[in-house]
């Protein structure tokens, strides 16, 4: 299912600006604490969420029962609240009102997780991730952008516990994040059932946390590499990576080719 980051957001009441040449957006629909106190959470069935169920059965119906479906775009309850929130005021609440800021994300999650229940309920845990597009046996996936933009603490207070709280309600997470942060990489060690960890940055900084995650999860490089060799101990690091092929066949002979090598096709 391909969608915007829009969707909970536009669930909250915000409305979405639809661009002639890439996915849909929401745009803020309050900048300040007192607007804030006027949002209430949604039920699901009142939003345009349950449509994106639908699609997907149809989707299922067409492609045999057997078809992997990705998920639809999943943002953390706290980069859906800088998406509903005007984002200056918004980093200023975390400092001057940050039990508001909690309390949207809180009632972020619950919707996530009334709809993801569902989703899972009817199609399986089996499913490729929302982005980028890897398989998932099990668990969640994840995307954490807005940690580049907070220290190392206010990761901890304001983020840490909801990602958690994901890996925990689905049985492991996969995380992407396309923002500068190094700065959050021992923190991001400390998340619970971290399953594969996608990383957009540059060359070096791929190589960098490549070795900083080797034994802490599988990791989907944000760039191509060729030289996995210059790591100390490659053998330690657990790398998911495409390899595109045009037909049945050739995936078939390139999966037997990779398994002498100890690579696990999926």
């Amino acid at each position: 299912m391909i969608t915007g980051t829009e969707i909970f957001a536009e669930a909250f009441g915000c409305r979405v600006h639809y661009p002639d040449n890439n996915n849909p957006f929401a745009l803020p629909m309050i900048s300040s604490v007192d607007e804030f106190y006027k949002i209430k959470k949604p039920r699901l069935e009142d939003t345009k969420l349950p449509l994106l169920i639908e699609s997907a059965e149809r989707l299922r119906e067409r492609a045999g029962a057997d078809a992997l479906l990705s998920l639809p775009d999943n943002q953390t309850p706290m980069d859906i609240a800088a998406l509903i929130w005007e984002k200056s005021d918004f980093y200023a609440a975390l400092y001057d009102e940050p039990n508001a800021v909690l309390e949207l994300a809180s009632m972020i999650k619950e919707l996530q997780f009334e709809f993801f229940d569902e989703w899972f309920s009817r199609f399986g845990r089996e499913h490729i991730a929302h982005f980028p597009d890897y398989y998932m046996p099990s668990g969640i996936t994840i995307s954490e952008d807005e940690v580049g933009a907070v220290s190392a603490q206010m990761y901890r207070e304001f983020f840490e516990d909801k990602l958690n709280e994901f890996s925990e309600r689905y049985g492991g997470i996969g995380v992407h994040c396309c923002a500068d942060s190094a700065h959050q990489w021992e923190n991001f060690k400390r998340i619970k059932g971290l399953k594969i960890l996608n990383l957009c940055r540059n060359r070096q900084d791929t190589l960098t946390s490549l070795d900083v995650f080797r034994d802490v999860c599988g990791q989907y490089p944000g760039c191509a590499l060729s030289d996995y060799g210059r790591l100390p101990e490659p053998e330690r690091v657990h790398v998911a990576q495409y390899i595109y092929v045009p037909t049945r066949e050739t995936a078939k002979h390139a999966a037997e080719h990779f398994a002498e090598y100890g690579v696990v096709p999926m």
